[in-house]
């Protein structure tokens, strides 16, 4: 009977935590705002970065806090730079807070950067993917601090492609913005999980100091990684949808390729298409648009697919780039250089041209990805899927 009661109260609570509403970090004042008090506080913010409708900077300016800086990542702090493009120092206009750039030549803030804030807050709104640069960024910011004696404190976010792990683990050898950690493409961890894990795992490596950063990480409530994820505000011009967010992981391959993603279309990373695709039935021509100045095929009538509007399961496959190579595979330029830091790995390019299955390929790298899973464990902040 004890034993009955006990289960019945589990799951009772258990159905409590299930139903709870979701507060995002940056929503739990009440757990950050005592540690910015009397302290000099940089943002590393963009777009993304709201309670409710308002934005960070405001919110905090508004509860007396000494903001002193933004730090601005890849595209910018208000969100509408394009992918690649360098970000310049300036200042917000309504606030007057001098902006500095930590995307162009300097993507690590310098000790004159930090040397007027005692605090760094992280809070930008990630889509759970290796190569997208936001994570690099406070990869980058955690390893400045450790170095200048910074705290740092992430605001984390929900990871709407944090329902599942996949995807090849990178290689030691493979090192770039895009290629920082031993992590799986799809790493299925918010950015503060994915800080601890940076933390304690001793990826940082600071040219003096410690190689740990003093971290905070203000969870959320009411969140789990079996839950999608709706994202309020676009995280990048070129991830306009859920849907496309939802096919990045698979799709972003493309970009080791000659085959258009849709950059300079209305559907970036729903669609993609290359002029000598004669099997695809769907046709779109990249041209200059906001997100993309110079878009890949820019002019070109591409044929392919269209998967707007599909509703795509979140999973990683490699069935389209197999199926692309297989049509394009005499056009000796296929395959950039860039494939190999997207993939992580020099071997899977060799392996998609040697004709290798999807599953053969993924059983090449299941043993890194078991052991990765195994170290997430470790990090988790929230119920797993």
């Amino acid at each position: 009977m004890i034993r009955l009661f006990l289960s019945l109260l589990i799951f009772s609570c258990f159905a409590c935590t299930e139903a709870q509403e979701l507060r995002l970090g940056a929503e739990r004042m009440e757990e950050y705002l005592p540690l910015l008090e009397g302290k000099r506080v940089a943002l590393v913010v963009n777009q993304t970065s709201t309670i409710g409708k308002t934005h960070l900077v405001d919110t905090l300016l508004s509860r007396g806090i000494e903001v002193v800086k933004v730090m601005a990542p890849e595209h910018g702090f208000r969100g509408d730079t394009p992918d690649g493009e360098t970000i310049d120092n300036s200042k917000d206009a309504k606030t007057g807070l001098p902006i500095i750039s930590i995307y162009g030549t300097t993507k690590k803030p310098t000790p004159e950067m930090l040397a007027d804030a005692d605090v760094l807050i992280f809070d930008i709104q990630d889509v759970g993917v290796r190569f997208y640069t936001f994570i690099s960024t406070m990869h980058y910011v955690m390893e400045a601090a450790a170095e200048n004696n910074k705290q740092v404190i992430v605001l984390d976010r929900p990871n709407p492609n944090g329902m599942y792990v996949d995807g090849p683990v990178k290689d030691e050898d493979i090192n770039s913005f895009v290629a920082m950690h031993p992590i799986p493409i799809v790493h299925g961890l918010t950015v503060g999980e994915l800080a601890q894990m940076i933390n304690g795992e001793g990826w940082l490596k600071p040219e003096k100091a410690n190689s740990k950063c003093d971290l905070t990480v203000i969870s959320m409530e009411g969140w789990d990684h079996s839950q999608t994820y709706s994202l309020p505000i676009n995280p990048s011009p070129n991830l306009p949808t859920d849907n496309s967010i939802t096919l990045y992981p698979s799709l972003a391959l493309f970009e080791g390729t000659v085959v258009s993603v849709g950059r300079g279309t209305d559907h970036p990373f729903e669609v993609i298409g290359h002029p000598d695709f004669k099997l695809g039935s769907y046709t779109f021509t990249p041209q200059p648009n906001e997100g993309s100045k110079y878009p890949p095929l820019e002019g070109k009538e591409c044929f392919g697919q269209s998967f707007v509007n599909t509703n795509a399961p979140h999973e990683f496959t490699l069935k389209y780039l197999i199926s692309y190579y297989q049509v394009l595979k005499d056009d000796s330029t296929f395959f950039r250089d860039y494939i190999d830091l997207l993939a992580g790995t020099k071997e899977f390019r060799k392996q998609i041209e040697t004709g290798m299955t999807e599953s053969e390929i993924r059983d090449s790298w299941q043993p890194k990805l078991d052991a990765y899973k195994a170290m997430r464990k470790e990090y988790l902040l929230y119920k797993d899927f």
